[in-house]
């Protein structure tokens, strides 16, 4: 049996373009130039100090030291190793002066390129429309924010400065490897090649399970978060053995390839260092012949070793800062996909402005709040401004709709809700209630047909003020972290506290956040954990209300509060909406019986519309609902 969620799962993704994101994390990087233009400059100062202090151990040995065989110690000996002395410790701390502020710049530009990585990615998925939501996990979601950029976070902070370090330090010791003994040279060099062909072919591997491992970790987040949101859900039908099975599936698929990246990531540090230690030896030997024929001096080997060791040593730090870097640009690759998804387009040029009639009637353009609302339509072809009145007429024409392409979910649905009118939608589940309501506000838009607001073509409307105008409460409520005035106020931002509190008298909240330790003032977590599934309907109830919507979307909003609440929150709503248009989604019939106009839609189409009356003389499927014949499931 599949567990929860296992439907919203993301498939093996193909291998991206590895330079280009490479290249297209670069372009984060240059937004920090200055810092990025001294990072790199102290890297290379702090290399070439590195390099410079083993140049001066050769006259040491060769000038001061061998001559010096077989005398007696005298102070101009001391004298002249003294002065080189004070040469490599001024270097010494010119290098370390340097590698402390490249440290700090190193800081400095990962933090900073991460914060705006977040903030792009964030803004990215903010534009994103419904339909990713609905077809992605939470969870996987949360891993590009979290795991992804974390590793990303990780080699800029780490692997970036030392890559750089790295390739100033092996040039630099290249050519003073070269200026001591060509033939020397040529050995390290075949020596390094060997090690590079390794990292290759051991990289190619630990590329595939990292790439793996992030595509694995998102999976198991996933889940982890899905379970425990429905962790009610599961203990009631006794599920845990299923989740816990299942568990251990994704879980293994990640400790797999974690094994396989972390194997041939371990595999390869020793193994380089140990090729390094071999290099070394086989040079020394050589480089101790070539001294027994007069090719080389004592200083001049000795100096050449410590060139040598910087010059592969950085190749090892190279192979191991690959692993990083291949799981940072699979991380960037999952970010990326999130950045590049398409937003929601938005054609619409119809805005909502505030506005006020003249004694004739005619309506203008204010910046006030005056209680009117109206659609400012500038055409397109002469550029003429027109405002018609926000009454609240909805009217759809012929509406046919598909979430996939595939299913039909609407056939050809006509309706149309006057302003003021209260219109109901019953029938079973899925006969296309909630997506009647989602196709209004253009959470989705429709294949065929048309759908009128005020006579206006709703997608001639820009979405941010159709769905203004549109106060919406749903089955499943969401209440934000923070206090319960805060969780009211989030339907207008500008409501006062007198405004807050009338919201809430009207949606019958007001007695029991009274009752809370802090009333309005007391502060709500995990998405209002503390209180009731009626507290929370009720509180999202006062924030549509506080918003003071034109129409106003009930969408099974009262299904999970008792009968007397109930009549009580339609009794204010009724108030609220007078002389608007409300839609309501109920599968209670009781709350629906005043209703101006009912639906009675099954498998996406109206079979029965009237109002309860006229429905009930019918006889019909609403009749059989209403009378207990037919049950909606």
């Amino acid at each position: 049996m599949p567990g929860p969620g296992r439907k919203n799962q993301i498939p093996t993704a193909k291998p991206k373009d590895m330079g280009a994101t490479v290249k297209r994390l670069i372009k984060y990087l240059g937004k920090q130039k200055k810092l990025l233009i001294a990072m790199i400059a102290l890297v290379i100062l702090s290399s070439l100090a590195t390099v410079a202090i083993s140049v001066f151990i050769q006259p040491i040995v060769d000038d001061l030291l061998i001559p010096a065989v077989g005398k007696k110690f005298s102070f101009s000996l001391f004298s002249g190793i003294k002065n080189y002395i004070i040469i490599i410790a001024a270097i010494g701390v010119i290098s370390v002066a340097a590698s402390y502020g490249k440290a700090k710049c190193s800081v400095l530009l990962t933090a900073r390129t991460m914060n705006f990585f977040r903030k792009e990615i964030f803004d990215s998925v903010s534009d994103l429309p419904i339909k990713f939501y609905d077809t992605r996990p939470n969870g996987e979601i949360m891993s590009r924010f979290t795991n992804d950029v974390e590793s990303v976070r990780m080699f800029l902070s780490q692997g970036l400065s030392q890559l750089v370090s790295s390739s100033i330090t092996i040039i630099g010791s290249f050519c003073v490897m070269l200026y001591y003994s060509p033939v020397l040279t040529v050995l390290v060099i075949v020596m390094v090649a060997l090690m590079i062909v390794i990292t290759r072919l051991l990289g190619k591997k630990s590329a595939y399970y990292f790439k793996k491992q992030q595509k694995d970790l998102g999976i198991v987040n996933g889940y982890i978060e899905e379970i425990i949101e429905g962790q009610k859900v599961v203990k009631v039908f006794n599920r845990e053995e299923e989740t816990i099975k299942r568990f251990g599936d994704i879980n293994e698929n990640l400790r797999k390839a974690s094994t396989g990246a972390n194997t041939f990531a371990s595999i390869l540090m020793p193994l380089m260092n140990n090729l390094s230690h071999v290099n070394y030896a086989i040079t020394a030997a050589i480089g101790g012949i070539l001294a027994l024929k007069g090719a080389m001096s004592p200083g001049s080997i000795i100096a050449f070793l410590t060139n040598s060791k910087n010059f592969s040593q950085p190749i090892s730090n190279l192979s191991q800062q690959f692993n990083n870097a291949i799981m940072a640009i699979a991380g960037a690759e999952r970010i990326f996909e999130y950045i590049d998804e398409q937003p929601e387009t938005d054609e619409g040029y119809v805005t909502l402005v505030n506005a006020k009639k003249d004694a004739n009637g005619v309506i203008t353009e204010c910046p006030e709040h005056t209680g009117i609302w109206a659609w400012k339509h500038v055409h397109q072809a002469n550029g003429t401004v027109e405002y018609k009145e926000l009454l609240g007429k909805v009217e759809f024409e012929n509406v046919t709709f598909s979430y996939d392409g595939k299913k039909t979910v609407l056939n050809d649905i006509s309706l149309y809700a006057k302003p003021g009118q209260k219109i109901a939608f019953v029938g079973s589940t899925g006969a296309g209630k909630t997506t009647i309501t989602n196709l209004i506000n253009r959470f989705y838009d429709i294949n065929d047909g048309k759908i009128r607001y005020d006579g206006i073509n709703i997608q001639k409307i820009k979405k941010d003020d159709l769905r203004r105008s549109l106060g919406m409460v749903l089955q499943d409520t969401h209440l934000f972290t923070g206090t319960v005035k805060d969780n009211i106020r989030y339907g207008n931002l500008d409501a006062t506290d007198e405004q807050i509190e009338n919201a809430a008298r009207l949606a019958n909240a007001h007695e029991f956040i009274m009752s809370l330790p802090k009333g309005y003032d007391t502060v709500l977590g995990s998405d209002g954990g503390n209180l009731s599934q009626g507290q929370r309907q009720l509180l999202s109830i006062a924030r549509a209300a506080v918003s003071d919507p034109p129409v106003l979307i009930l969408d099974e909003a009262t299904s999970s509060i008792d009968t007397r609440t109930e009549k009580l929150i339609e009794q204010g709503m009724d108030k609220l909406m007078a002389g608007r248009t409300v839609f309501v989604i109920a599968h209670r019939l009781s709350t629906v019986r005043n209703a101006n106009a009912i639906m009675v839609l099954e498998n996406g189409r109206i079979i029965e519309r009237g109002d309860h009356d006229d429905l009930i003389s019918q006889k019909g499927r609403y009749y059989q609902l209403y009378t207990g014949q037919f049950e909606l499931s």
